[in-house]
This record gives C-alpha cells, structure tokens and sequence, in this order.
C-alpha cells in the first residue's frame, strides 16, 4: 500500500504486489518505514490547508504538523509520556472521553424512539450504545469502549459535530 494527494486529500492505493518482494512496489521505495518518506509528506502537507497528520502502520506512527510556517515532526503521545518518564496513575482513574468516529449528527436517542441511549449518572457496559451518529440515512452507533458512568454528554441531541469531538465523558469503572 502507498500513498498519495488527490486535490487536498491523502487517498491510500493498493497495488498488484504478485511479482515483486512483498513490501516493494516497481518505481516507489519501500513504505513499511513512514520515517524514511516524512520529506516527502512534509512537502505534500505544505501544499495544503491540513495542520496535522498522523500516519499509523503496524510498524510505528509517524506524525506531521505545522509549526508557523515550517512542517516538522512531532513526538507520538507513546514518546511524549515516555519522555517524560511519568506514568499518570490517575490518568487510569479519570474519565474518558468518547469520541465521534465520524462527521455528523449526533443523536442521543434512535429517531424512531423517545428515550435516550444514555443519560448522565447511568450505568453502561462496554459496547453500550450512548448516542448514533446520523450521516444521511445512515446511523452509526456511539459506544461505550468499556463500562463506566457516564460523566457528561457534551452535545446536545441533533447537532452537528466533526471527526474526533469529545461527545460523552464516561467514569470507568
């Protein structure tokens, strides 16, 4: 698999790979090392609006993002807690936010229902539904990662929201 810029969006292509090493592509170096392409990304990412990226692979995760005019590479959240020598044992006990896995409208209840998926104060098991995330007809469900209370619903019902905003804090339990 490689990558490349379509307009403004990194859109990821497979290819034939039956006659050639396993991770080689002919023509395009080797990917399995996202370090040895941050040049290149670097570059890619200058040419656009974008302020962070965050490539993952089996092999390590690579992160891009401006910092006034210049791209460099940031620390992963794993080296930035390892720098830092510190283990945050109350970070096991604090809440956790669930995230919207995608863009759209966030719903605290099914539309053909009344109650709520979830309520602050509530119980709820880990893959619980808390909200649904509607993009056109479709629903995708907001669920609990692992049992909890649910601390704070921070978006009301019917609203709009984008890829990763904080939509439910939940206690573990």
């Amino acid at each position: 698999m490689w990558w490349r810029f379509i307009g403004e969006r990194l859109v990821s292509e497979r290819r034939d790979l039956c006659a050639h090493a396993p991770n080689e592509v002919p023509g395009k170096p080797d990917m399995q090392d996202t370090s040895q392409r941050a040049a290149e990304l670097a570059a890619w990412l200058a040419s656009t609006d974008i302020d962070l990226l965050e490539l993952r692979t089996p092999h390590g995760t690579l992160r891009l993002g401006r910092q006034g005019n210049d791209i460099v590479e940031l620390p992963g959240q794993e080296e930035e807690a390892d720098a830092t020598g510190e283990k945050d044992e109350a970070a096991e006990t604090e809440t956790v936010a669930v995230k919207a896995s995608s863009v759209g409208v966030f719903l605290r209840s099914h539309p053909l229902a009344t109650q709520p998926l979830a309520s602050v104060g509530q119980h709820v098991q880990a893959g619980q539904l808390m909200g649904l995330l509607s993009i056109g007809p479709l629903l995708l469900p907001v669920a609990a990662p692992q049992a909890g209370i649910v601390d704070a619903m921070h978006v009301q019902g019917g609203v709009a929201v984008g890829y990763g905003t904080a939509l439910v804090d939940l206690h573990p339990l």
